[in-house]
């Protein structure tokens, strides 16, 4: 029997029966969907974080109460650390540290920002030293970072993110424009591009400040810096630049030998890392709960293919007395099974790239469809169909011609 006809055969016995080969699709729908949909989300996630979180260059590092916190434990023991002080920053800073470049600080907080009637609340508050800007090479749509005369006499001048800009300057220039942060007036002198959001949240709520005028005005005395190095040569130097700042700062809080650091440093492979532990964890949990909706389909399959295979067991037995032979009758089941798991698979990423494209544009969650998400998942869902269909299809194929020609 030609391939051709094989398949044909095996879509008319399909469409016989099209409510319940639908149903019998659904775990292999449901399955790919959840593939489709949680792959894509963690796809987007992973190349937005490299490109646009992890924003640390390879030979700069941060120095953090916190740092990279993995476990419960790891919180407590670090919230137990002293605070990072301008202290601190000062004297790694004025040190004489060979393998370190620059060193920049900077502190965060949430506050209302207002200029006339208009106000917004919730905004991020940055406090820097003058070369921050350097060290995360930031784009400007216009205008410019202060500088280091700037920020020595704490001048009240502010650098402000888009949603900034169209809430308070809605239609106007704001270089040059004044707005208030807890009632002090700051003069807009640059203006950041469009970043949009990440993870939910929007990055251009955002209002960088000197880190003097920040100290005065909004830090409290339970605020830690978090400061940032620069390692000299490039990556060549980030080991020793990071050993020298840490042997520092251990001798600065008399840190015993054998005791842990009393801060945390990370560096762009130790967050890329973190993120990449984080991922995979995602994937193997989703590859569990999907691979449990595939197998119930696959049960699925191949129970309606037992049934269809006793129902079928006169047409086998014509089929069988007028030449076909074991081998059509096994390839036939064999590919309906096969075109039922393949029809699921593409409707399955199908709805996966439309819950990808809703997650995107209603969550803002940057998940993207690539073409090896496409195939690898049609290809999976038709490997099931095989499996699925293998034990119907030869007890089908084994069935004596004149048993099968009498079956009712």
């Amino acid at each position: 029997m030609q391939l051709t006809e094989l398949f044909l055969s095996a879509l008319r016995a399909l469409r016989a029966h099209k409510l319940r080969s639908f149903l019998t699709l659904l775990g292999v729908i449901i399955g790919v969907t959840t593939i489709v949909g949680v792959v894509a989300v963690i796809s987007g996630l992973d190349t937005y974080v490299k490109e646009k979180v992890i924003r640390l260059a390879p030979d700069v590092f941060m120095v953090d109460r916190f740092g990279i916190i993995q476990s419960r434990h790891d919180f407590l023991l670090a919230f137990k650390r002293p605070l990072l002080t301008w202290t601190d920053f000062e004297r790694i800073s004025g040190a004489n540290l060979p393998h370190v470049s620059r060193v920049s600080t900077r502190a965060v907080r949430s506050l209302r920002v207002d200029s006339g009637p208009r106000h917004l609340k919730n905004v991020t508050v940055v406090g820097s030293t003058a070369n921050f800007a350097g060290l995360f090479k930031f784009e400007f749509e216009d205008g410019r970072y202060f500088n280091e005369n700037e920020n020595d006499l704490a001048a009240n001048v502010a650098v402000i993110g888009a949603d900034v800009k169209e809430e308070l300057f809605p239609g106007v220039d704001p270089l040059g424009k004044t707005l208030l942060i807890r009632g002090l007036p700051f003069r807009i002198i640059g203006l950041f591009p469009r970043q949009g959001r990440s993870l939910g949240f929007s990055r251009d709520t955002i209002v960088c400040v000197p880190i003097q005028v920040y100290r005065k005005n909004f830090m409290s005395a339970k605020d830690s810096l978090n400061i940032q190095v620069e390692a000299r040569g490039g990556v060549a130097g980030l080991d020793d630049a990071v050993s020298e700042v840490r042997s520092l700062l251990r001798a600065m809080r008399h840190t015993a030998y054998r005791d842990p650091d009393p801060f945390g440093i990370m560096t762009q492979d130790s967050l890329q890392e973190l993120w990449k532990q984080i991922s995979q964890a995602a994937f193997v949990l989703m590859l569990l709960v999907s691979s449990v909706s595939l197998g119930v389909g696959g049960i699925v399959i191949m129970n309606i293919m037992l049934v269809s295979v006793v129902e079928r067991t006169t047409e086998i037995g014509i089929r069988m007395a007028i030449g076909a032979r074991k081998r059509d009758i096994w390839r036939q089941f064999l590919l309906e099974a096969s075109l039922l798991s393949l029809c699921g698979g593409i409707v399955g990423v199908t709805a996966g790239a439309l819950v990808a494209w809703l997650v995107r544009t209603v969550g803002g969650f940057p998940a993207q469809i690539t073409a090896g998400i496409v195939v690898s998942s049609v290809a999976v869902s038709t490997l099931i169909g095989l499996a699925a269909g293998f034990l119907p299809a030869r007890r089908a194929s084994n069935l004596p011609v004149i048993d099968a020609l009498r079956a009712e």
